[in-house]
C-alpha cells in the first residue's frame, strides 16, 4: 500500500508545499521523504535507534526544525490513515 500525503514546512520566507512519501532505509528501516512541488528542498527523516526523529539525508542547508515540523505531521497523517478501534 502507498503511503503519500500533502505537509507544508516553514521556510525563511514562505511556506514550502511538497509531497512525503514512506520510503524503505537500510536495514528495512521507515524512512519518510519530503519533496518539496518546486524542487528546492529535499527531506528524508527516520527514527534512530532511540525512537527520536533524525534527518538522514536530503539537500542542504536545511532548517532542523523541519525534522519536528515533519514528524507532526507524520504523525497526524498516520493517524488519519488508522481505522479507528472499538
Amino acid at each position: 500500500m502507498e503511503h503519500q500525503f500533502d505537509a507544508v514546512l516553514t521556510g525563511s520566507d514562505s511556506k514550502i508545499e511538497g509531497v512525503v512519501d514512506l520510503i524503505a532505509g537500510d536495514a528495512g528501516v521507515q524512512a519518510y521523504e519530503f519533496k518539496s512541488l518546486d524542487d528546492s528542498l529535499h527531506l528524508i527523516i527516520a527514527r534512530n535507534e532511540d525512537g527520536n526523529w533524525e534527518r538522514i539525508g536530503g539537500t542542504d542547508p536545511y532548517f532542523s526544525g523541519w525534522v519536528d515540523e515533519l514528524a507532526e505531521q507524520i504523525g497526524f497523517a498516520n493517524s488519519a490513515q488508522s481505522p479507528i478501534q472499538e
